[in-house]
């Protein structure tokens, strides 16, 4: 797992393959799937469903919004090469903005009383950062797998298991990275395995 296992830089060859793969990626980017996520589990644990799309929105401004809006700025700077931060040693820092932004974010949902399942969402976001953070330092575990898999754990046991049926969804996620040579599998093989298991542990734990 050194630095050895990045992806080569190889050109892709262009074909269907690779649009589908450009548009899973685009579709499944974290910032998306954690913002759809953070409404739904704030609407569904609020008895009043404004109340819970404000929560989520407030919820969302810190844990995606604000930290999405530093990567487009790095990328229109020319610090960052895209916004899906492809090379690992420009992540270190757009991470450890949104852990910054997240943590002020939760620290501001436990003051207001947001409700648990949503400050459980936000904590386990808190985690996957800091293990994201760490392990980007050596190694460009797969992001986009991490937080689909942590996605649909969190869904499964929010409305439950019978969500578990989309589970193969979590491989056209993994082929879509490793075909556009982003990440080898054993990186999306990692990163989902580790957001299930945050999900799993920390949500399942404190909602």
């Amino acid at each position: 797992m050194g630095g050895g296992a990045e992806p080569r830089p190889v050109a892709t060859r262009p074909g269907p393959g690779l649009r589908v793969a450009r548009l899973v990626t685009e579709l499944t980017a974290p910032a998306v799937l954690v913002s759809l996520l953070i409404i739904t589990v704030s609407w569904h644990s609020s008895q009043d469903s404004v109340r819970g799309l404000v929560w989520g929105l407030l919820a969302t401004v810190f844990v995606t919004g604000i930290p999405f809006a530093y990567i487009v700025g790095g990328v229109r700077r020319g610090r960052l090469t895209d916004h899906h931060i492809g090379r690992r040693e420009q992540r270190r820092v757009p991470l450890l903005v949104g852990l910054g932004s997240v943590t002020a974010g939760l620290a501001l949902l436990v003051v207001l009383g947001a409700p648990r399942p949503l400050l459980a969402l936000a904590v386990a976001g808190l985690v996957g950062l800091v293990v994201a953070v760490s392990v980007s330092h050596w190694w460009k575990m797969s992001i986009h797998s991490a937080v689909s898999a942590g996605t649909l754990v969190i869904l499964a046991l929010t409305f439950g298991r019978g969500l578990l049926v989309a589970v193969p969804l979590l491989g056209v996620v993994g082929w879509a990275r490793v075909r556009l040579r982003d990440h080898t599998v054993a990186q999306v093989l990692a990163g989902g395995a580790l957001g299930a298991l945050i999900a799993a542990v920390v949500f399942g734990a404190l909602r």
